[in-house]
C-alpha cells in the first residue's frame, strides 16, 4: 500500500457491499455487513437499514456517512479487512 491512497470512486455491489476503486488503481468489494451486524451501538447498526447505508458519499479522499458518524481507516478499507480476526489478535 502506498503511504497516501484515497478513494475516488464508490458504488453499491449488493446489498451493503460497495466497490472501492483508490487512487492507485486498486479496487475492492467490501461487504459491510458483518461489521455492522456486530456492532453494539444502535447508531452504527442504523446503517443496516439500507438507505442509510446507500447515503455515503467520498469526501477528501474518505468514505463518510452522515457529519463523519460512520467512516473507516482508509488502510482497513484498502486491504478489505473491517474487522479484527484471530489471526491479527495473535500477531499483535
Amino acid at each position: 500500500m502506498p503511504e497516501i491512497v484515497n478513494i475516488v470512486s464508490a458504488e453499491s455491489a449488493g446489498d451493503l457491499c460497495l466497490r472501492l476503486r483508490f487512487d492507485d488503481g486498486t479496487e475492492q468489494v467490501v461487504d459491510f455487513r458483518p461489521f455492522l451486524s456486530r456492532a453494539l451501538h444502535p447508531s452504527i447498526r442504523a446503517y443496516l437499514e439500507p438507505a442509510r447505508f446507500a447515503s455515503f458519499r467520498i469526501e477528501q479522499g474518505d468514505l463518510v456517512w452522515g457529519d463523519w458518524e460512520l467512516c473507516f481507516p482508509i488502510a482497513d478499507l484498502y486491504h478489505n479487512r473491517l474487522e479484527k480476526t484471530a489471526a491479527l489478535d495473535e500477531a499483535a
